[in-house]
């Protein structure tokens, strides 16, 4: 049985920085497990990646708050997240939107039984990217690591677990 792990944005700025809560903050710890624990086969992680012009793009305009700016400190993964990733051997995929079209062709070729999925935002890009592997590798059994996601609010996180189990993918 082929087990994949997809750890979304466990960046800095979705953690402490300028989109960061303490719900993000207080994931880490499990993400961190998830990486290192979880027998996985292959580990794929997702950064964000926004280019200085950001505010005059599409999601800028609907959220003019600069975050994930190649290069700078809170693009970054923070060491614990870093460390984990780097012993898992993991793949990092920068992606400019919510859902990564690149990620979801990778894990595909790969043909998963298993795809488990943590990190940030519940509500935005983990669901995202989420339902693009659940359209990719329908076969496959998806799951969610609830205490290893964030949402923007702990409402809106309740919310995006709700949707996504309705779509067949396992909270855990």
């Amino acid at each position: 049985m082929k087990k994949i792990l997809v750890a979304v944005d466990m960046q800095k700025d979705f953690i402490d920085g300028s989109l960061g809560t303490p719900e993000a903050q207080q994931i880490t710890e499990e993400v961190v497990r998830a990486i290192r624990e979880g027998g996985y086969d292959k580990v794929y992680a997702t950064m964000d990646t926004h280019g200085p012009d950001y505010l005059k793009t599409e999601e800028g305009r609907n959220l003019p708050v600069e975050h994930c700016i190649r290069g700078t400190d809170g693009w970054q993964f923070p060491a614990e997240i870093r460390e984990a990733l780097t012993e898992a051997g993991a793949e990092v995929i920068e992606k400019p939107a919510f859902g990564s079209l690149v990620l979801t062709e990778k894990v595909r070729e790969e043909a998963p039984d298993e795809i488990v999925l943590c990190g940030l935002c519940t509500d935005i890009c983990v669901i995202s990217n989420a339902l693009l592997l659940k359209a990719a590798c329908h076969e496959a059994q998806m799951k969610v690591i609830a205490a290893a996601c964030a949402g923007v609010t702990p409402e809106a996180h309740e919310a995006a677990l709700k949707v996504m189990q309705s779509c067949q993918i396992e909270i855990i």
